[in-house]
C-alpha cells in the first residue's frame, strides 16, 4: 500500500476539530508540465485530469464537502465561503459553518490559514504581494468579525488568532523592481525590513516577512509556517515564477 502524503499539514495549535492541508505536485493524474496533482481548470490543464485531481484531493483529505473554489484576482477583497452558480472573485473566504471546505490556490504567492484560536471561524487567503499591498489580510479579519480578546501577555497581542503562512516563493528568490518596494514602504515604512537591495538596482522581496510585518500590524503574534521555498524545492511544489506554465497547490482549511 502506498503511504506516501502528497499534502502538507500545518505546525500549528489549532483546535482538534480544525482541518487544514496544502496539496503538492505529486500524486495526481496530470501530464506534462501540469504533473501530476494540478486542481485548478484556468492554468490550460486537461479539464478531466484536473476533475480527476479534485476527486483525489477530496478522498486523500477526507474533506467533507467539495472546496469553496473561488476566483483569484489579486485584489483584496474576502468573502464568506459559499456555494454559488458561479466562481466568486475573490482572494480570500471564511466560514464559521462546520462542513465548509475554504480553498486558495497558488504557485508562488502566500496561502495564508486564519483560525480563531477557540476553532469557531477559519479563512483561506490569497496573498501574492498586490494583495498584500492592498490589505487582503486586515480585510478577512475586518470580515470573519472577531472581537478582540483581553491580551494574554503582550500589550495588545491578540491571542483569539492563529494565523498560519504556507508555501510560496522564498525570500531568495522573489526579485522585485524598486516600484514595488516604494509602493510597500508608501504604506508603512514597517515594511522595510521585508526588502533586501540586489546589486542590479533590484530588490529581493521576502513574502513571508512581508506578511509577518501586516499580521503584526494587526496585533496577530501567533504566527506559524513560512520555511519553504516553492521555487526551489521544484519536486514539492509548482512555482510560475520558475516554469510560467505549470499548475497550482490547494491551501485547504474546513471546521469538523
Amino acid at each position: 500500500m502506498n503511504k506516501i502524503k502528497h499534502w502538507l499539514v500545518p505546525n500549528w495549535p489549532a483546535p482538534a476539530h480544525i482541518h487544514a492541508a496544502t496539496t503538492l505536485r505529486s500524486g495526481g493524474v496530470s501530464r506534462g508540465v501540469y504533473a501530476s496533482l494540478n486542481p485548478a481548470s484556468h492554468v490550460g490543464d486537461d479539464a478531466d485530469r484536473v476533475r480527476q485531481n479534485r476527486k483525489i484531493i477530496r478522498e486523500m483529505l477526507k474533506l467533507p464537502a467539495e472546496p469553496v473554489w473561488l476566483e483569484q484576482i489579486h485584489s483584496n477583497r474576502a468573502v464568506k465561503a459559499v456555494k454559488t452558480a458561479s466562481l466568486q472573485q475573490a482572494d480570500a473566504s471564511y466560514t464559521d459553518e462546520s462542513g465548509v471546505v475554504c480553498a486558495v490556490m497558488t504557485a508562488d504567492c502566500l496561502p495564508l490559514l486564519l483560525c480563531a484560536a477557540d476553532g469557531s471561524q477559519v479563512a483561506a487567503i490569497h496573498a501574492g504581494w498586490r494583495g498584500l499591498l492592498a490589505g487582503i489580510i486586515s480585510n478577512t479579519v475586518m470580515a470573519m468579525q472577531i472581537p478582540p480578546t483581553p491580551p494574554l501577555c503582550k500589550r495588545g497581542a491578540r491571542r483569539d488568532l492563529l494565523a498560519w503562512l504556507g508555501p510560496a516563493i522564498g525570500p531568495d528568490c522573489f526579485e522585485v523592481g524598486v516600484e514595488v518596494r516604494d509602493a510597500f514602504l508608501e504604506k508603512s515604512a514597517a515594511f522595510t525590513s521585508g526588502f533586501k537591495k540586489q546589486s542590479n538596482g533590484k530588490w529581493l522581496a521576502d513574502i513571508y516577512q512581508l506578511a509577518r510585518i501586516e499580521l503584526a500590524a494587526l496585533d496577530i503574534v501567533k504566527v506559524y509556517g513560512g520555511t519553504n521555498c516553492t521555487v526551489k524545492e521544484h519536486k514539492r511544489f509548482y512555482s510560475y515564477r520558475r516554469d510560467t506554465q505549470t499548475g497550482r497547490m490547494a491551501t485547504l482549511i474546513w471546521r469538523e
